[in-house]
């Protein structure tokens, strides 16, 4: 699953500016003034994972409570969020992990779509084993070895074969033709969703049970628990263009935001701010951790973390 940039935000002072034609330009305060109406909603897709939630909030946060917009927040996979930009649903997919094949028909084939920036956040998808397989199993943490290790992960649902634990069904995944290709005696079992995951790799851990799952960074589940990542045959350039021939780990990836053509041509301060927002994934897990772990909504969290940070947040404001 699973990267700022221009005018300090100055709170409390009054500013004037001339109102013009262009979506968004109106007399500012030190509080937020509404938009145009016709241009007063911000359509953001919500993909289902805590990260991209995280995000989310905290754009969020800033478009309704500094700049006086309406956000629309509806959780959509990540197929049907690209669909939304040609149906005028979506205006905003805040996390794209990579998804060459929908930049090319959403983006260069249909232009209903544009890219937006990272987010300044890394991502990368990977398998991984509790941290305490890696201690007591020699060299399980190379792929050439799991066989030899493959019935320590056998499951009801594995058939005979090592399980190979996977989220949620919409995600990006190489799964099925790694194993293929690898020659590797494991099964995928599909978990349904980011919290069943986490939910079994933390008893994997707390427990000792064996474990082989997909996960990935940025994600806060590595700052409480010990996870060790396999290691695939190396990423190299044009490895994964086959997907029924991909042999080879997943690329780090730059996370970035597409939005649709008519929010970044009529989205005026709004688009101006996803445009800038970027943040670390630091950022992103505290966020999501406060979200998923400490008991805060979304928006709670969101509140706090902008209240901790406006030294970062205030660069993406637009002028």
């Amino acid at each position: 699953m699973r990267i700022g940039r221009s005018i300090r935000l100055l709170a409390g002072a009054l500013t004037v500016a001339l109102a013009a034609g262009c979506a968004g330009a109106r007399v500012e305060t030190g509080q937020a003034a509404a938009p145009s109406p016709a241009d007063s909603v911000v359509r953001i897709a919500v993909n289902p994972w805590a990260g991209y939630e995280a995000s989310t909030a905290v754009l969020s946060h800033l478009l309704e409570k500094k700049l006086g917009y309406t956000v629309k927040r509806e959780n959509l996979a990540e197929q049907v969020s690209w669909e939304g930009f040609e149906k005028g649903d979506v205006d905003v997919i805040v996390e794209n992990w990579g998804h060459e094949d929908l930049k090319k028909t959403f983006i260069q084939d249909r232009k209903v779509a544009v890219e937006a920036g990272s987010t300044g956040n890394k991502g990368v998808i990977g398998w991984y084993i509790p941290g305490w397989m890696a201690k007591e199993y020699p060299g399980i943490t190379d792929y050439r070895n799991l066989n030899r290790y493959a019935n320590l992960f056998r499951t009801s649902e594995s058939g005979g074969k090592g399980q190979l634990l996977f989220g949620d069904p919409s995600y990006v995944s190489n799964e099925d033709a790694l194993i293929k290709n690898l020659g590797l005696n494991l099964k995928v079992v599909v978990a349904g969703s980011e919290a069943a995951l986490i939910e079994s790799a933390t008893q994997a851990q707390r427990q000792r049970r064996p474990l082989l799952f997909y996960f990935w960074k940025p994600h806060w589940l590595f700052d409480r628990i010990d996870l060790v990542r396999v290691t695939l045959p190396p990423h190299t350039e044009g490895c994964d263009a086959d997907p029924k021939k991909v042999a080879c780990d997943y690329a780090e990836l730059d996370l970035d935001k597409v939005v649709s053509r008519r929010f970044a041509e009529t989205g005026g301060r709004a688009y101006q701010l996803v445009r800038n927002f970027s943040w670390t994934n630091e950022a992103q897990n505290a966020v999501a951790n406060d979200i998923v772990n400490n008991g805060l909504s979304a928006e709670a969290a969101a509140e706090k973390w902008i209240k901790a940070n406006e030294s970062v947040w205030s660069s993406w404001m637009p002028q």
